[in-house]
């Protein structure tokens, strides 16, 4: 579980986006962003293939004094280590996480209201983390995908106040309720059946989609 317990750390890092989003605004959110997903996918094939990170360093080398080559490499290691530690299987050879997380983050942004984005960006973050954190250890009725009934009820949970916390800075409360309550079972359901192309990306989308049409019935 340290692994999973790492990651889900690292994947907590998400809540900065809304955070952000709260301090600087929507421009400068949207600019911080793509730029972040600039880098990444610049770094991304060096992520999937510590092999070419190491000959894309050698290459640099003869520009490097040796001892700054030699701290480059040894952290370089270091950091690819803590990358295979903390990735999913299907992730050593395709896009990670959180390539699928910021650009849901930049969508969402983009296309729907400041507090359905910051709800939806905020349950992709906590819920998929409290999910893996109760469901893996403590996950007893496990569904044929070997996620649990325990972890979407924590996922469920974790939602639902979230968006109850949330909403009602930017709406009335009746629309705050219903929207934490539709808002939390699209999330469960696309966390539990990990909806294409990553739930990291699928759970912001439609929570956003969800409360967006949600709006018209208020």
């Amino acid at each position: 579980m340290s692994s999973e317990f790492q990651r889900k750390a690292f994947h907590l890092t998400g809540l900065v986006i809304p955070v952000f989003y709260l301090i600087v605004g929507r421009e400068w959110t949207i600019t911080v962003l793509a730029i972040t997903l600039i880098v990444f996918f610049m770094i991304e094939p060096l992520r999937v293939s510590s092999f070419k990170a190491k000959k894309f360093l050698e290459k640099m080398s003869s520009y490097l004094t040796p001892e700054i080559y030699k701290f480059l490499d040894e952290r370089v290691d270091k950091i690819m280590k803590s990358l295979r530690e903390i990735e999913r299987e299907e992730e050593k050879m395709c896009i990670g996480a959180h390539i699928y997380f910021s650009i849901a983050s930049l969508i969402v942004i983009i296309l729907f209201p400041q507090m359905v984005a910051i709800g939806a960006i905020s349950v992709a973050t906590i819920g998929d983390a409290v999910a893996a954190i109760i469901g893996r250890p403590f996950g007893k009725h496990r569904f044929k995908n070997g996620k649990s009934w325990e972890g979407s009820i924590a996922f469920f949970i974790s939602a639902f106040f979230i968006l109850l916390g949330i909403l009602p800075y930017g709406y009335s409360m009746p629309f705050a309720i219903s929207g934490a309550f539709l808002g939390a079972i699209i999330g469960t359901l696309v966390e539990l059946y990990n909806v294409p192309p990553n739930d990291n990306f699928s759970n912001q989308i439609f929570i956003s989609l969800a409360l967006y049409l949600l709006l018209f019935l208020f």
